[in-house]
């Protein structure tokens, strides 16, 4: 069984760390990156040699036009070996970042799938899509070039100053004179930065949620007049995510231009020091020159490699929230089959669930044979769905069991379950794309034929061929050109494609009208005949006829049986017949 508890070592690496294991494969290129941004800087720095070299031999007059020429030559060739060496070294870490891009996204939706839906649904939605799209699109540009731009440009500095050292250390450390004093800025500037950085994060997740629900709830909004009282909350939301950046960057601002000014100003002390010695004798002429070229490309290196600074929090932060998700229990599943499967009956046993800390079954016994047609009812609240979702293996249990075929399910791969299950609750999802894939997300490999037949099955092959493409008109996001009806009647033709020796509807025919509910109910039965269906109906004439109905009520099977034996010894079950019929005659009146 996979064991799925991190390690604390494993909690505890760094954001290197991460990034590197998302790359998989693509180690090397990063690798190969570095080294080509090295050469690349090493490129760059090398004319400033050459030009020295020319510059002395004028001054000590021993310089001609040919070597005046080849040092020209010397500095055109580096140069372009520079441009090279970048664009190899940039094209290098651009693939490997697109796989840490790509493979992040892909690690974190088979996370979802694998984690306990209570987990998934206690984070809204448009969390979930800030971190996989934008917030993981975000730190692009901070690893295709921070990687290899930052490691150079802190290499590099240190050979350029080993050079001055050699030349005269005395002036190779005086030219770092404003080094500290610009250091000392920066360090000002960054207190609070993690604070300040992660106030940014709250208010733009803040921000982002505030604006998922207003555009999903513009409808209500609208037909209930907060148009208004919405709006404010988004402005209120959008007013706090810019005020957090601009009071950051207004706090920085001063120490920032303070410090960039300071420290790549080694001449400051180096021009006036290195003439004293020029004037003693303790340096010559084209030493000193030297120097002074040197000390110009010295610290601008360090200050690009600072300029990612904010860029690294940044992408610490993503990658951050990108592991908490990574790292957050899952359906502790086997990788493969280590029993045998007896049958379809499922099973459950002393069954106890809670949502957090609230506990909504209370030891349930309760047994679904293979074959059979069930229904669960009882009032609101009851715990139906929440049986229902932990029989399609949604959530695992908090205590007791559930066996499929007398094996418990969660010694069941997790694919070779799902497989078995075929769900459709009440707001079944519709992907923004045809009505014919979104049937065939059944079974992918059921031809055109065989979607069809599912529909005509399912009652819904004549609204469909009624629609502006037939089976090719797109259903909008989560089916948004369609009606509830219409979005109901595809989710039970694709659960029904799937083929699934258990059929689980939970309220699936809530949207449908009485001459198509009745349909629907007609094609199930012919369609689940030799499987398991479980269903969830408020609408208790639809399940008059089933094999068991299960009675719940505040999380405990209160009676089962057919349905006159529920009417004859629950009290319970005859309110909410005697209820629902009374309802019925009434919409007759």
């Amino acid at each position: 069984m996979e064991n799925q508890k991190q390690s604390g070592n494993d909690k505890k690496r760094g954001t290197l760390s991460r990034v590197l294991e998302f790359a998989g494969s693509r180690k090397s290129n990063y690798v190969c990156s570095v080294l080509l941004a090295i050469l690349s800087v090493l490129s760059g720095f090398i004319p400033y040699i050459f030009m020295a070299k020319m510059v002395t031999g004028l001054l000590e007059k021993t310089a001609d036009f040919q070597y005046c020429l080849m040092q020209c030559l010397g500095m055109a060739v580096f140069f372009v070996l520079q441009r090279l060496f970048h664009a190899g070294s940039t094209l290098m870490s651009h693939k490997a970042t697109f796989e840490v891009l790509a493979n992040i996204r892909r690690q974190l939706t088979k996370k979802l799938a694998r984690m306990p839906l209570g987990d998934v649904l206690d984070e809204s939605s448009g969390t979930y899509k800030n971190i996989i799209v934008e917030r993981v699109d975000s730190i692009e540009t901070t690893l295709a070039h921070m990687i290899p731009e930052v490691t150079s440009n802190l290499i590099i500095p240190f050979v350029i100053f080993a050079y001055m050292l050699h030349i005269d250390w005395r002036l190779a450390l005086i030219s770092l004179i404003t080094v500290p004093v610009g250091g000392i800025f920066f360090m000002l500037m960054m207190v609070g930065s993690k604070e300040s950085y992660e106030n940014t994060v709250v208010k733009t997740k803040a921000l982002n949620d505030t604006a998922v629900e207003y555009i999903g709830g513009i409808e209500v909004i609208k037909a209930f007049g907060k148009a208004k009282s919405s709006y404010d909350k988004f402005v209120i939301a959008a007013k706090e995510g810019a005020d957090c950046f601009i009071e950051w960057m207004r706090r920085c601002n001063i120490y920032q231009n303070a410090a960039l000014v300071l420290m790549p100003a080694t001449l400051l002390a180096l021009l006036p020091f290195g003439a004293v010695h020029f004037i003693n004798g303790s340096v010559t002429a084209s030493d000193l020159l030297m120097l002074i070229i040197l000390s110009l490309g010295l610290i601008t290196p360090f200050v690009v490699a600072a300029s990612y600074m904010d860029d690294l929090t940044k992408m610490g932060t993503i990658v951050g929230e990108v592991t908490e998700i990574l790292d957050k229990p899952e359906l502790v599943r086997p990788d493969t089959m280590e029993e045998s499967i007896a049958g379809t009956d499922i099973c459950l046993r002393d069954v106890r669930f809670a949502y957090k800390k609230d506990e909504v079954l209370h030891g349930i016994d309760l047994t679904i044979r293979e074959g059979t047609v069930n229904a669960l009812v009882g009032p609101s609240g009851s715990g139906k769905s929440t049986i229902a979702k932990l029989v399609a293996s949604f959530w695992d249990v908090d205590d007791g069991s559930i066996s499929f075929g007398g094996v418990d399910i969660r010694k069941i791969p997790l694919d070779d379950y799902q497989k078995m299950i075929a769900y459709v609750s009440q707001n079944n999802y519709l992907f923004d794309m045809s009505v014919m894939e979104n049937i065939r997300l059944g079974n992918p490999k059921a031809t055109d034929e065989q979607v069809m037949e599912a529909a005509k099955a399912c009652g819904c092959h004549d609204f469909i061929i009624g629609l502006e493409n037939g089976y090719d008109t797109i259903c909008g996001g989560s089916g948004s050109h369609l009606s509830g009806g219409e979005r109901q009647r595809i989710s039970i033709a694709r659960a029904m494609l799937k083929d699934a020796p258990i059929i689980i509807l939970d309220e699936a025919t809530a949207y449908t009208d009485p001459e198509n509910e009745a349909l629907v109910q007609r094609s199930v039965a012919k369609l689940v005949q030799g499987r398991t269906l479980l269903v969830i109906a408020h609408r208790l004439s639809t399940i008059a006829s089933a094999d068991q109905i299960i009675l719940i009520n505040d999380g405990n099977v209160e009676a089962c049986g057919t349905q006159e034996e529920l009417l004859e010894k629950s009290a319970l079950y005859r309110r909410m017949w005697q209820a629902y019929s009374a309802a019925k005659e009434e919409d007759h009146v």
